[in-house]
């Protein structure tokens, strides 16, 4: 099966024999409302916004999992993560023999088939146990955690455990997670001139410990600690962690741009799920771990210099889509007994070009929901709840009453995905 078409393959410039570099930057529970580009004015984020002004800057993104793991997992496989049995976070201390099959194939299995260099720099978070490495499920290179957190001067998870690695030994590396996670992404692209790589940033930031730079580090091996950090001034430690973010953003583009690999890079950042109450989700309802849309709607920006046309998109988009989007960018074939959930939208990095209108879904824990057009069904253990988030993104009306036949089919939709997802075997 062809999934790219003609008109990436001309505009991107693909259709010759150096195939496009891929960087993907996550961040980590970083809400709508946090960056300027979005609208927050608490952090300053100019190299992020930058991105936004020169590229297009994605409205109606959602992360596929309202936490974590489900995510990452959604985005390696280009699937529904209740396929591959992520559907919860796992966790350090309860999920330490489990994680993402290594029967599963990932974007980097795919990009590796077909010449690329594959790293990760950051978090993993799909399984402890060396088993489970990023080395086994299609990356070259990996240098970060494993765990879902880690203090971000000590390195040591929430079980208090050290947990840096290289590759699948652990290491011993002084500094702030931020900037070495920079730095190794910074040295990874350097090394690969000439050569087409993919890169998975995963940063730690902005989720907790909440930590700046010039902090000390708060978990020591085999004692007590606070696991969100010490600092009093939680909102400050925030804002901090997420212009450092900005800040080592700012240094990969200039190293890109020094190195001449810029032109030939396509960049896409988002974030994993929606902020906590720490951080903003404006305008939306709800936070990380729920199923309104400030859960997982999270910002998304698509930067390609001088291949993408600056402007706003507003499909519905979810993380899995960026596996079949990538695989239209390189231009190439994917293989017959392989099958994506995911959707390309490659097509509406273009002007006068639209996504078909798609049904999506979550589920997390007791909470449902169902997606098409714009129409939302959210089912929250008994309570049930319709919105049209073209009038109502900030979901502040509830018009299931109002329209009972739209109510009917959405769940119909909804019931046989989720009987659909129930014949696979949960491993979260």
């Amino acid at each position: 099966m062809l999934i790219s078409s003609l008109l990436p393959l001309v505009i991107f410039g693909c259709t010759g024999l150096q195939k496009p570099n891929i960087i993907l930057i996550m961040a980590d529970d970083l809400g709508y409302g946090d960056l300027g580009c979005y609208g927050g004015d608490h952090a300053k984020t100019p190299h992020i916004d930058g991105l936004a002004d020169k590229g297009i800057r994605f409205v109606d993104y959602h992360s596929n999992g309202a936490v974590c793991s489900p995510t990452r997992a959604a985005l390696m496989t280009g699937r529904y993560q209740q396929r591959s049995g992520i559907e919860g976070v796992v966790t350090a201390a309860g999920h330490r023999h489990t994680g993402l099959s290594t029967q599963e194939y990932t974007i980097a299995d795919y990009l590796g088939s077909i010449g690329y260099s594959t790293g990760i720099i950051g978090k993993w978070h799909l399984g402890y146990d060396t088993a489970f490495s990023p080395l086994n499920n299609g990356f070259d290179h990996f240098r970060g955690y494993v765990s879902g957190n880690i203090d971000y001067h000590s390195h040591i998870d929430q079980t208090g455990r050290y947990d840096w690695w290289l590759n699948k030994d652990t290491i011993v590396e002084e500094g702030y997670v931020t900037d070495l996670i920079t730095d190794a992404a910074i040295e990874f692209s350097r090394n690969k001139q000439g050569t087409p790589f993919f890169l998975y940033i995963s940063h730690e930031a902005p989720h907790y410990p909440y930590q700046g730079r010039n902090d000390t580090a708060d978990r020591t091996n085999g004692a007590d600690f606070p696991v969100s950090g010490s600092r009093p001034d939680i909102e400050n430690a925030y804002r901090e962690m997420i212009e450092a973010m900005d800040e080592g953003i700012g240094k990969l583009l200039t190293a890109l741009e020094q190195s001449g690999q810029l032109e030939n890079t396509f960049l896409f950042f988002c974030s994993d799920n929606g902020a906590n109450r720490t951080g903003s989700n404006h305008p939306l309802k709800g936070f990380k771990g729920k199923l309104w849309e400030g859960g997982h709607r999270v910002p998304a920006i698509a930067f390609w210099k001088d291949h993408i046309e600056p402007g706003i998109n507003s499909a519905t988009i979810l993380s899995m889509d960026l596996f079949p989007t990538i695989i239209a960018i390189t231009g190439n074939e994917w293989p017959d007994n392989v099958e994506l959930d995911g959707q390309d939208f490659s097509h509406s990095l273009f002007p006068d070009q639209s996504l078909q209108e798609r049904t999506a879904f979550w589920r997390f824990k007791n909470q449902q929901a169902v997606r098409k057009g714009p129409w939302k069904l959210l089912i929250d253990g008994e309570e049930v709840s319709l919105y049209n988030l073209e009038s109502d993104p900030g979901e502040k009306k509830n018009i299931k009453e109002l329209y009972p036949a739209i109510v009917d089919s959405l769940r119909v939709l909804l019931d046989d995905w989720t009987r659909e997802m129930d014949r696979y075997s949960p491993r979260t």
